[in-house]
């Protein structure tokens, strides 16, 4: 309201005024004086005036509405439910109430068709089995396919198929499974009345029925069927002593009916036959022999799937054959001898029966380029790596190894329809870091699918393939080359300029014989140029190290000297990649190409980088390699950008660049030979120390050398820069056996993971089926169970009554004081103290077979410290001499409970015989003077037949004689030598083991079953049966899962993945654990740090930048600018990490919380930051001193981290953090670093 004052009126003046009614623009027009001291009552339009105003609403509304709303009309009780009680009529829906689920339908129609002229002439119905099987559930062949979705890939939470030669649940099984459940009562035990009911079924004992006395006879003989064609090898396996049977795998118990029954008359056919046949072991493993012509091959196979231009070698003839009849193979040749062939046979193969093969290699640049190869044969080819996917519906598809595992372990619906798979370099799978995952594929591969190695000659190709027969139960058959088809000279080059660039030394020839005529030669040649110093050290180590104007004058000799030779092109191996680099820029002067080369390299060189930007184009090291290449030099390692690396390695391929400074990795599989390779060193740092190069990397590296039909011999330099190498490290490396495939098996989290969520599969079974375990002998050990089993039921049972009733505890002391003793034996042979002891003339006490505490003298001790002999005169009775030579182990206990030492009832004799050291069980404080070299010379003598009656010599008599008056003189022991206070051996196990037997030694002469008159046949008896014993625990325990090497370490992950809550107390998976299955690496970290939601304040970029640290592997030199917000997350990521280390060291994983730690590197972090905020990769390439290719294949690995934390966002149900690793992903995948390879366009 508002209140306007008119002037003072005068005398002749109304009091008025105006008073403004609410906000209408009404007044009202007063005129009775004012009050002078008050307000003007507020005026509205309202139509009961203003409301009254509180000056605290919320205490107003608390007050009325919530602690006293009785006054509410809602809450009058009298009338008020009537009053507003609505009734709304519903239509009935009896329908709701029934519900069927609808099973799925058991059969279907077949088409019958002519089969002459395939028309249709009737539909039959079939019954259709496993129809209620699916991913989820079944690892059948049979079960329904999957959503289209997950045809390629599969899910996470699929099975996989059933891997071949799984072992089926043997029947001895299933008996201990059920022992182990409780049992049931089903008379009193059982639950009557359900809750809530006052009654319930009636389980009271009723009078049973007389039956009539009518006989059916078919009944009866129906009813003892079982008893009566059961074979008695069935009865003897449902025995204790017999051997377990396997039941087949079926899907109900009908079919395991219906199959027993249908096969019960076969089975009464074949037992008589079975049991004449004897059980051979079975070898997987079938060597081909290919040193004879297959000359019926196109008799054999008059329409192959693929036609070659060209005579094919018999090695791949054979290999052609087994493929035809569907058996799998291991082709080991040597390097360019023509293993395609074999893939693209089997290629054609999958073509022609409309099946799929898939090829996998161990690096993604030999999938890029089998790609391009295999495309322009076949044409129907895809690729699948980690950021590319072309065709994945073809009929071949050619990956890396780990995508293939994925694809086993998620149940891909491509598994189905495989024939093929085509391992190539197998030999890759000795590499450390990788070779696991080329073990599991192998072992998850289902029973269809034939498998092709593709290998470099390996030693061990057939225990190889023996392992994999035996787990996939199928026999491989093992081809291997004798002979390269381009045979190699090596040489040794010691020029260093024009005067001497001639210097080439041959020094193993064509044929394989190493020539030492060369050798001396080159150290020759070499210490003409040498200071008289290094001449006084001679050729043995010399030093290797140059200055770079050393090795630049002697590059430029020798490519000069090739060169004219029509020695090129050239690969040269250095095993660094600054001195690739180094060498290659230090040619400046060097120039191996025409004109017309020049200009075909510029022009496919800006064809090939014509995708880049511009600004891409301009990089320091592509301008660089632009002026090498149209020069002919070439640069391959890792540090170069990959479009790069495939721009020279097809310059190369068609003869354009004449000289390659590459790395070892140019040799893994890429088919590129070269006329001539050169090694600048044979020395390379492996990751831990300087070594020579092994006989296999050298083999592989050189054989690139020497080019099938245009070469008649390839040429292999190795440079001698500073000195000459020793002959025996070279002719070591060069005829040395290459290195043998080993087991890398280890468990990781992820595969524990993956084969948990499975029931039907366990990790056990994947332990034992990994090569690491390939040297248990499981069929053979199960068989000699069973003999032991039945031998141990046919013993006589044992007298333990009477004086004899400590006869078992007697027993286990003697075996414990057995075991003491040969432990400290053992010690005392291993010390120097103990060996001193044992010199010439020494007395000692000798158990064997042949003697029981018999004295001896040794004569000669053997220089063998790892199978140590002691040549020794032992006197025996008169008849009872034995030949010399080694003696049998000693598995008697007599010597310990009878310490009478021998003495002959008879004359005296003697024998010579070599002790092994468990034969000397004590040892004499005795010495006797003795001649050995007369004692043997006459011994050996008195061997011969026309010497046998010679009476024995002066020295063997009075040895004897000496040994004999020791005996007499001590017939109840002889002192011998203390382990410590003799021979002063104080190790805790040695003093510990001393006071042990003294104590057991005098605990026998407690026992009251020695003075039975029965005790020795008796105690004989017990000693057999407990030795059998002993082998049959030891057989159980080497065929049971304990034994298993890495049961330790999975017991132990176990353990960490519970603490974690990856999986419960029943080892069942969880969502943490489902999670972790998405993750190929590093997946317990990338796990924690998403359920802990370290990614979700950050951006895009900022994920991205963070999550390097899981791809970046090296050290750098150059401090990365970090803003807080990543150094926050970094905290946190180390935080996680030092969690997950200490909580694994302290579940028992040797690896310490540290060097976990020190795994995840962040050195690429600001240059992924900047990449991804839209930094150009030059300049980003200047934030780091790690090398482009480097920074490149760290980016394109790091998309595939992203895609994986997309899918386990999924799973939790985190759809920000989703669709944040799906813009980092976008933010990252540009220009330079994705650009499409070469060989896929």
């Amino acid at each position: 309201t508002v209140c306007v004052d008119l002037p003072p009126p005068g005398p002749d003046d109304l009091p008025l005024s105006l008073l403004e009614m609410g906000c209408s623009g009404r007044f009202e027009l007063l005129t009775h004086p004012l009050p002078s001291n008050k307000a003007l009552h507020p005026q509205s339009t309202l139509p009961h005036g203003l409301p009254p105003t509180s000056l605290d609403l919320k205490m107003e509304v608390e007050k009325r509405f919530l602690r006293d709303p009785a006054w509410m009309p809602i809450h009058d009780t009298t009338d008020a439910f009537q009053k507003f009680l609505k009734l709304t009529k519903r239509d009935r829906q009896v329908d709701s109430l029934l519900h069927c689920s609808l099973t799925p339908l058991h059969s279907g129609l077949s088409v019958v068709r002519d089969p002459t002229t395939g028309l249709l002439l009737d539909f039959t119905e079939v019954l259709l089995e496993h129809t209620d099987l699916s991913a989820k559930n079944s690892l059948s062949l049979q079960r329904q396919p999957g959503p289209p979705a997950e045809s390629l890939r599969g899910s996470n939470t699929n099975y996989p198929f059933l891997p071949a030669g799984m072992e089926e649940l043997t029947l001895e099984q299933i008996k201990k499974k059920s022992e182990l459940e409780e049992d049931i009562d089903f008379e009193h035990d059982l639950l009557a009345v359900p809750p809530g009911f006052k009654a319930g079924m009636d389980f009271s004992d009723k009078e049973a029925k007389t039956m009539k006395a009518e006989v059916n006879l078919l009944s009866l003989l129906s009813s003892f069927d079982d008893i009566i064609d059961q074979t008695p090898e069935e009865k003897e396996k449902g025995s204790e002593s017999g051997e377990t049977s396997k039941l087949p795998r079926t899907n109900s118990l009908e079919d395991l009916g219906i199959k027993r029954f249908c096969t019960r008359q076969s089975s009464k056919l074949n037992v008589l036959n079975e049991g004449k046949k004897k059980d051979k072991e079975k070898k997987w493993a079938v060597p081909v022999d290919i040193t004879f012509p297959c000359d019926d091959f196109y008799k054999r196979i008059p329409d192959p799937a693929f036609k070659y231009p060209f005579e094919l070698d018999v090695f791949q003839k054979q290999a052609i054959l087994r493929l035809e009849a569907h058996d799998s193979v291991f082709v080991a040749a040597h390097t360019s001898a023509g293993k395609t062939v074999v893939a693209e046979y089997a290629i054609a193969l999958s073509q022609k029966h409309m099946t799929r093969t898939i090829y996998t290699s161990p690096i993604k640049a030999l999938s890029n380029q089998k790609f391009r190869d295999f495309k322009n044969t076949f044409g129907d080819v895809g690729l699948l790596t980690g950021d590319v996917q072309l065709n994945p519906e073809a009929s071949c598809l050619i990956m890396t190894t780990e995508i293939l595992r994925s694809m086993l372990y998620n149940g891909s619906e491509v598994i189905r329809d495989l024939e093929w798979v085509i391992f190539d370099e197998v030999h890759y799978i000795n590499d450390a870091e990788r070779g696991v995952v080329w073990e599991e594929v192998l072992i998850m591969l289902p029973e269809h699918v034939s498998i092709i190695l593709l290998s470099a000659t390996v030693p061990n190709a057939v225990e190889f393939s023996e392992w994999i027969g035996r787990i996939k139960k199928r026999p491989i058959y093992v081809i291997s080359t004798v002979k390269r088809p381009v045979p190699l000279e090596h040489h040794l080059y010691t020029g260093n300029s024009t005067k001497t660039q001639k210097e080439l030394f041959l020094l193993l020839d064509a044929t394989g014989a190493f020539l030492t005529k060369g050798y001396y030669a080159a150290v020759e040649a070499k210490k003409e140029r040498t200071s008289k110093h290094a001449q006084s050290f001679g050729a043995k180590n010399a030093s290797q190290n140059t200055t770079p104007s050393q090795d630049r004058a002697i590059w430029q000799t020798l490519l000069n000297y090739l060169s004219q030779r029509q020695q090129t092109p050239v690969v040269a191996f250095t095993f660094s990649r600054t001195r690739c680099d180094d060498n290659a820029r230090s040619l400046t002067s060097l120039d191996l190409t025409s004109s017309v080369e020049k200009n075909e390299i510029h022009s496919f060189f800006q064809s090939s980088l014509s995708r880049l930007r511009g600004g891409d184009r301009q990089l320091p090291q592509i301008l660089l390699m632009r002026d090498l290449l149209k020069r002919g030099i070439g640069v391959h390692h890792s540090g170069i950008l990959p479009i790069l690396k495939e721009v020279i390695e097809m310059l190369f391929s068609r003869g354009l660049v004449k000289v390659l400074f590459a790395t070892e990795t140019f040799a893994m599989g890429v088919n590129m030979p070269a006329r001539t390779v050169v090694f600048d060193s044979i020395r390379k740092h492996d990751g831990t120390g300087f070594r020579n190069l092994l006989p296999g990397e050298y083999i592989q590296m050189a054989g690139r050398a020497g080019r099938r039909g245009l070469d008649a011999t390839g040429t292999v330099i190795i440079l001698c820069k500073s000195g000459v190498h020793d002959m025996g490290d070279l002719h070591a490396m060069m005829l040395g056996k290459p290195t043998i495939l080993q087991s890398q098996f280890r468990l990781t989290y992820t595969m524990i993971l993956n084969l948990l969520r499975v029931e039907a599969l366990r990790v056990t079974d994947m332990m034992r089926r990994s090569f690491s375990e390939n040297h248990r002998d499981t069929q053979s050990h199960e068989k000699r169970i069973a003999e032991l089993r039945k031998l141990l039921s046919s013993l006589p049972p044992l007298d333990t009554e009477g004086q004899l009733s400590d006869l078992l505890s007697y027993y286990h002391t003697v075996n414990e004081l057995r075991i003491t003793t040969e432990a400290l034996q053992q010690a005392v042979m291993e010390s120097v103290s103990g060996l001193k002891s044992l010199s010439v003339g020494r007395v000692v006490i000798v158990n064997n077979v042949q003697h029981l505490n018999a004295l001896s003298v040794i004569l000669q001790v053997s220089n063998d410290s790892v199978n140590r002999t002691f040549t020794a005169l032992i006197i025996c009775e008169k008849g009872n001499e034995e030949p010399s030579g080694a003696a049998q182990t000693n598995t008697d206990f007599r010597h310990l409970h009878n310490t009478s030492l021998f003495i002959p009832e008879g004359p005296c004799s003697h024998t010579v015989q070599k002790l092994k050291a468990q034969d000397i069980t004590a040892i004499t404080v005795k010495t006797l003077k003795v001649i050995p070299e007369r004692i043997i010379d006459n011994y050996n003598k008195r061997q011969q037949p026309r010497f046998r009656m010679d009476p024995p010599g002066q020295a063997i008599s009075t040895a004897t004689q000496e040994l004999l008056r020791l005996a007499e003189a001590n017939p109840d022991g002889i002192a011998t030598l203390d382990p410590v206070n003799d021979l002063h051996l104080k190790g805790v196990d040695v003093v510990e083991g001393v006071m042990r037997q003294r104590v057991l030694q005098d605990s026998l002469k407690d026992f009251h079953c020695t003075h039975s008159p029965t005790f020795t046949e008796q105690f004989a008896r017990v000693q057999e049966r407990m030795s059998l014993q002993e082998e049959l625990d030891r057989l159980l325990f080497l065929v049971s899962d304990l034994s298993l090497t890495l049961l330790p370490e999975y017991n132990q992950r176990i353990k960490v993945l519970k603490e974690l809550k990856y999986i419960d107390e029943s080892d069942a998976v969880q969502l943490k654990g489902r999670v972790a299955c998405q993750i190929s690496s590093h997946e317990l970290l990338l796990t924690e740090l998403l359920f802990e939601n370290t990614l979700s304040p950050l951006a895009p970029e900022e994920s991205a930048a963070l999550l390097s640290c899981l791809v970046f592997t090296q050290n750098t030199q150059i401090e990365p600018h970090i803003p807080n917000t990543i150094q926050e997350g970094i905290d946190r990521v180390l935080c996680v990490a030092q969690r997950i280390g200490e909580l694994q060291r302290e579940c028992g994983i040797a690896q310490t919380a540290e060097d976990f730690v020190s795994q995840f590197k962040f050195g690429l972090t600001e240059v992924v930051y900047c990449w991804a905020r839209g930094m150009p990769f030059a300049e980003i390439a200047q934030l780091t001193d790690v090398q482009e290719g480097t920074v490149v294949r760290c980016i394109q690995r790091l998309d595939e981290v992203l895609k994986e934390v997309r899918q386990a966002a999924r799973i939790v149900g985190d759809s920000v953090l989703g669709s944040k690793m799906e813009r980092a992903s976008l933010a990252i995948r540009r220009d330079i670093v994705f650009t499409a390879s070469l060989y896929t366009h």
